[in-house]
């Protein structure tokens, strides 16, 4: 399948990460010559360029795509960027909205799904508080979901240390500590004992790192 991705953010890296070594052919775009040269040796092409111009969206052939995901949740660009898209007949876009009224918003201008990592994950973990052990599985894509593990084997170490994503090409969405979310956290965060880990990856990478958290 060829899938686009626009946005090179911690979500956006990670899911073109994870698509390109599930055997698509992965197109990313993003403003930051920084982000672009790191997804480079990942994905099959990486442009620095503004996706909000309906021009540069072509010129990365956005009209052969089978797929576009917009991973940004900045709701202006994101909203241009899923209207550009849909104008020039992409099969299927997805995004990712920060709020309910961004949903409402890109569901409006014809976005074929909108994913909201974190308020999915909110609402999964109010629904398991009385279920002890891993959170409901959350696919996104095939072969790409959210998931829940124990952090506690990771007691006392930051997330720069730890170093998730380049170990596991998975990335820590939302840290669950007693009744606290920490949603998005910084690689300074400290897993504390205890802490519950909501996960985004390639499932077998999410496999392997649960087994080295056994």
């Amino acid at each position: 399948m060829q899938i686009l991705v626009t946005g090179l953010g911690r979500f956006g890296s990670s899911l073109a990460r994870t698509l390109a070594e599930t055997g698509h052919e992965v197109v990313v775009l993003d403003t930051s010559e920084q982000a672009v040269q790191m997804a480079t040796d990942v994905v099959d092409q990486a442009v620095v360029g503004d996706a909000t111009n309906e021009a540069v969206l072509r010129e990365v052939g956005a009209t052969d795509v089978d797929l576009a995901i917009v991973a940004m949740a900045e709701v202006e660009a994101s909203v241009l960027i899923t209207t550009h898209l849909k104008n020039l007949r992409v099969p299927r876009v997805f995004a990712k909205a920060s709020s309910e009224v961004h949903r409402l918003i890109l569901e409006r201008v014809g976005a074929d799904r909108v994913v909201f990592p974190e308020r999915d994950m909110a609402l999964r973990l109010a629904q398991s508080v009385s279920t002890p052990g891993m959170l409901d599985y959350l696919e996104l894509l095939p072969h790409l979901g959210i998931t829940e593990i124990d952090g506690t084997p990771f007691a006392g170490q930051s997330l720069a240390n730890l170093n998730l994503a380049a170990r596991f090409d998975v990335n820590v969405l939302v840290i669950k500590r007693g009744n606290e979310l920490i949603v998005t956290p910084g690689l300074s965060e400290r897993v504390m004992d205890g802490d519950m880990l909501i996960v985004v990856g390639r499932d077998s990478r999410i496999a392997e790192l649960q087994t080295a958290a056994g």
